[in-house]
């Protein structure tokens, strides 16, 4: 754990006897140098006389590194156990040095680090978290950050370490587990999760503000890697004093382990999983916090415009759309030819519309729209959060087609996937959509190809700013009109 102000090394003790026994060697040194100087001089046996004090002086440089050797100070942690500084263990494969991973103050060289994050739950008694970091430190573990989740059987302590860099995770696990820890997890970390948790809920708090789209960003940001999904409010037959219970749990919302259920603002249920790392209650509160602060707000959305200038020379305008604009993207689909509307839902052209309103949903995505200086709409392009996944999707009128409308869009879209975190992007199409492959190939990123049943999908990897975990692959196909989200 970083303290508020640097630890002073600590002071070494004072051997006067060393330094009388100094003293008098250096004393006696003088003498002898002195005598030897005058019988050399007067007497006959000169180089008989220099050769005993080469050796007299060789002897006494032995016993100089001998002695220094013997009474020197040794490197923290290798005092014998009893003794002042002594530990009665150590990691396996730890490395020397101070508590920050470096050997500043010792003499010895600087050590690599890794960030990790571990969780682990320990009774909830006096002395098992001071135990914990106390195993910590005889690894040379620096506990960065700590929060605490109390539970009704103890507590789940979630630290942020840096560790020396050949320090293996089950050596970790194996120390912590020693120490009293169980249900430990471990996971990498990286620069970002540096930032203190207040300032990093603040900040989600203030995106989530600005962009009811960021709200499953925020939610997979604040709780971790998981899985999160928004299920659309379903049309009931009927009523009964059942579905009302129903209702009052949707409301307050539901824990049950590694799953986390709240009630979506715009309606629905917003469904959070994570696998083998349960859910706390201090967990729960905070994203259901989240999501109090996004009903509170209310439909919201960015409306920055940016006026791009066609190949032709025509100018149109790309911004974000949101469900105000369905009776336009109803227009649109009126003047797109059927084979446009088959390439881009994969279904029959009769039912495109019904998925408008899923589509254009901040919920479940963010969506560009292009239109021209009339104000008609003549492209959409989606990206939309499927799970843990991101896929996209473009629509353009068969008129504005073939003058780069597509490229563009795709452009913009992974650059909004990219500033959110994401890993990779997605396309389903067909084959035989030559433009959107061509688009997806126009990105310059390496591309993964998957076939299934004449449905093929395209992933594109994209570059990574800093180390997150590895992207769980291409995306398998979808059946026929099966948005993002489902």
């Amino acid at each position: 754990m970083t303290d508020v102000t640097p630890s002073k090394p600590a002071r070494r003790p004072h051997h006067w006897r060393r330094d009388l026994v100094e003293l008098a060697a250096l004393f006696t040194a003088v003498a002898v140098a002195d005598s030897i100087a005058k019988l050399i001089v007067h007497g006959p046996d000169g180089p008989v006389l220099l050769v005993a004090s080469a050796v007299a002086l060789a002897a006494t440089a032995a016993f100089h590194s001998w002695w220094s050797h013997r009474h020197g100070h040794s490197p923290p942690g290798t005092a014998a156990a009893g003794e002042p500084g002594g530990t009665e263990g150590s990691f396996t494969g730890a490395a020397t040095g101070d508590g920050h991973g470096n050997g500043e103050g010792d003499g010895t060289a600087v050590h690599a680090t890794t960030l990790w994050r571990v969780r682990t739950t320990v009774r909830d008694t006096p002395g098992s978290l001071a135990a914990l970091c106390t195993a910590l430190a005889r690894g040379r573990v620096d506990i960065l950050a700590l929060q605490t989740h109390p539970l009704s059987d103890g507590t789940v302590d979630e630290f942020l370490l840096r560790a020396p860099a050949e320090l293996a995770p089950a050596d970790l696990a194996r120390e912590i587990s020693a120490a009293g820890g169980r249900d430990i997890w471990t996971e990498r970390a990286d620069a970002h999760d540096l930032v203190d948790t207040p300032t990093r809920v603040l900040n989600l708090a203030t995106r989530t503000a600005l962009d009811a789209a960021e709200l499953p960003l925020a939610l997979r940001e604040l709780l971790g890697r998981c899985t999160i999904r928004s299920q659309p409010r379903r049309a009931s037959a009927g009523s009964s004093r059942d579905d009302g219970a129903e209702e009052e749990i949707a409301r307050e919302g539901s824990l049950e382990g590694t799953v986390m259920r709240l009630r979506d603002p715009s309606g629905g249920t917003i469904s959070i999983e994570r696998p083998n790392l349960p859910f706390t209650p201090a967990e729960f509160a905070r994203a259901r916090a989240l999501v109090g602060l996004d009903a509170r707000l209310g439909p919201r959305m960015p409306r920055g415009r940016d006026v791009w200038t066609l190949p032709s020379g025509r100018e149109i305008t790309v911004r974000r759309a949101d469900t105000a604009d369905i009776p336009a993207a109803r227009e649109m689909h009126e003047r797109c030819s059927p084979e446009t509307l088959r390439k881009r839902y994969h279904g029959p052209v009769k039912d495109a519309d019904r998925y408008l309103g899923h589509l254009l949903s901040p919920r479940f995505g963010r969506t560009l729209a292009v239109q021209t200086a009339s104000g008609r709409l003549v492209a959409l392009g989606h990206l939309m959060w499927d799970g843990d996944e991101t896929e996209v999707a473009l629509l353009v009128e068969d008129a504005w087609q073939r003058r780069g409308i597509g490229g563009e869009l795709l452009r913009r879209l992974v650059a909004m996937a990219e500033e959110a975190g994401c890993d990779s992007v997605y396309a389903v199409t067909q084959s035989g959509n030559t433009g959107m492959v061509a688009a997806m190939r126009g990105l310059g990123l390496p591309l993964d190809y998957q076939v299934e049943e004449g449905t093929l999908v395209i992933t594109a990897r994209l570059v990574r700013t800093a180390a997150r975990p590895e992207s769980p692959g291409p995306r398998p196909p979808h059946g026929p009109y099966a948005p993002a989200g489902r």
